[in-house]
């Protein structure tokens, strides 16, 4: 039995079980009985759903607890593309400059006119004579020279050390003191450009080599001097007997004499000692001690050449067989100049 509803319908259905029974059975028998339930069920639903309506949907948990903290999806969700995107942003410039043929520049052209300034100076170290130290560079030469000037007597240690010429064994001092000075003047002007090409420790090295030669050919630690040494070693033209051109060989297979030549008057090879003297004390001002003996040096060289020089002085080379066909001097007013600079 159904209870009143002023809805059209009732609440909760009442049964009875003898009811249902006889109900069943009569379904049994009766098709149209069990229609008519049917439909009685559904319009009961349905006026359940009109009061009770839709069931409430499940609201979504709005945090996400990360076990320390707890945030919120949507800050969460922010934090995840933001990450995303800034890999994206570095990483993507990353790969493709990685995945881009690199450009590799092309290696400068050497510099000739640096390489053709330390062959120059090569040429000096092949030159050298006396005991050669192991950073000479030349692994062909050798110690040579060794008795140079064993025929003075008043040189103590014999004029050893210094440059051979050219292709013969002489020591020539008047081209010798030249280049000495060219060299220190070439490092006073341009020391930067030496620094800068890694020659500079290197061309000082030679200045001092032949500046500590050419103070060996007069008494340097005296305040004044009557001569000076010209050349070891001679040569004659189309000479017949053992000497510097006769003896085409190699320095440290000398085995002939090599003299020793005095001048007293050096008008010219005394001013330009003078001159090389005194430009190398520029280029070691550094080296005050050294640079004070050179000034000495070239002090008392400059006296004596310019000794007398009103009156007309022979020249270093005059009358001279072993040098004036080599290295013959005409004036000397130049090197008066040159050495008074």
């Amino acid at each position: 039995m159904y209870s009143a509803n002023h809805w059209g319908g009732s609440f909760e259905i009442a049964t009875d079980g003898a009811s249902e029974d006889d109900d069943s059975r009569n379904m049994d028998l009766d098709p149209g009985a069990v229609s008519a339930r049917q439909h009685r069920h559904e319009l009961d639903e349905t006026q359940q759903g009109w009061l009770l309506g839709p069931p409430a949907a499940k609201k979504k948990n709005q945090h996400v607890d990360l076990g320390c903290v707890v945030v919120k999806r949507k800050v969460l969700w922010w934090a995840f593309w933001g990450l995303a995107a800034g890999l994206v942003l570095v990483g993507l410039p990353v790969v493709v400059s990685k995945s881009i043929p690199r450009w590799v520049p092309r290696p400068p052209p050497p510099d000739r006119y640096a390489e053709a300034l330390r062959k120059a100076l090569l040429f000096f170290n092949a030159q050298k004579s006396v005991r050669l130290p192991r950073s000479n560079g030349i692994p062909w030469r050798g110690n040579s020279g060794l008795k140079d000037g064993s025929d003075t007597g008043d040189v103590k240690g014999g004029l050893v050390g210094g440059y051979y010429d050219a292709g013969d064994n002489i020591k020539f001092h008047f081209p010798m003191a030249y280049s000495m000075t060219l060299l220190s003047w070439s490092v006073v002007e341009y020391s930067a450009k030496y620094k800068a090409v890694g020659e500079y420790d290197h061309v000082r090295e030679l200045i001092k080599w032949g500046t500590d030669y050419l103070l060996r050919t007069f008494n340097s630690s005296a305040s004044t001097i009557g001569h000076v040494y010209a050349q070891v070693g001679a040569a004659k033209i189309n000479g017949t007997t053992p000497d510097d051109h006769y003896c085409w060989n190699r320095p440290e297979d000398m085995a002939y004499p090599r003299p020793s030549l005095l001048v007293s008057s050096a008008p010219d090879l005394g001013g330009e000692i003078a001159a090389a003297l005194a430009a190398a004390s520029i280029a070691f001002r550094d080296d005050d001690a050294y640079s004070k003996k050179l000034v000495h040096g070239a002090a008392i060289m400059y006296e004596f050449a310019t000794r007398g020089a009103s009156n007309q002085q022979a020249t270093y080379s005059s009358h001279r067989p072993e040098i004036e066909p080599f290295y013959n001097s005409t004036s000397y007013w130049d090197e008066h100049v040159w050495s008074a600079a």
